[in-house]
């Protein structure tokens, strides 16, 4: 945890990082948020004419003792199967895999100290997963991975469904607080998480030279 801004100049860290990426061969990429420094950092690069990737909000829920009433009292629950419970799998990537979902992601969480959970949801008697979503818990936290909605099931609420059982289930283990990063242009997404009491309180992107990753 950096202590203080430094004596290198702007320039100077910069040209260090790029040594630093080229000797590993990887592309220059810089990550963006509020607490980054110096405050100018963001239009220096983008000067520079490093472009942004993954515009990105980070939702929190303070109280998950809230969050499913506030799911039920906002109506739109699926019409069927609405007393269903999600079942539990072991592998974060067949979760992602049932789902299509992210792989990258998946493998991130089981490559991580941090203990998680998938969890796929079916129509009672069928075993066509409609949604799924994993879990990563640490301290009081919660976070939610990768929540999916199978095509044909969209814009019925069952994500809404999901999200609301699992936050309410981690109460049980003395998680009190829950939060999910969702893609800044996923609106349909942010709606669902508004109706479970996530908030937007920080949100970052990333900047990179678009000629190292083409």
């Amino acid at each position: 945890m950096p202590s203080a801004q430094g004596r290198l100049s702007i320039e100077e860290k910069f040209a260090l990082c790029q040594q630093v990426f080229a000797e590993a061969q990887l592309p220059l990429i810089f990550r963006i948020t509020p607490m980054s420094e110096p405050q100018t950092l963001d239009s220096w690069l983008e000067v520079r004419r490093l472009r942004v990737l993954e515009d990105t909000r980070v939702m929190v829920n303070g109280d998950l003792s809230i969050a499913h009433t506030l799911s039920a009292a906002a109506g739109h629950q699926p019409a069927a199967g609405a007393d269903i419970p999600p079942s539990r799998r072991s592998s974060a990537r067949c979760v992602a895999r049932r789902c299509r979902n992210s792989r990258p992601s998946a493998q991130r969480l089981e490559l991580s100290p941090v203990p998680f959970e998938g969890w796929v949801l079916r129509r009672s008697g069928e075993s066509v997963v409609i949604a799924c979503g994993q879990t990563a818990a640490e301290a009081d936290m919660v976070g939610l991975y990768d929540v999916f909605t199978a095509s044909d099931a969209r814009n019925s609420g069952w994500a809404r469904k999901l999200c609301a059982q699992l936050l309410r289930a981690r109460t049980a283990t003395w998680r009190s607080r829950g939060y999910l990063q969702v893609d800044a242009s996923n609106l349909p997404a942010r709606s669902v998480y508004r109706r479970l009491a996530l908030t937007m309180p920080t949100l970052y992107h990333y900047r990179t030279d678009a000629r190292q990753i083409e």
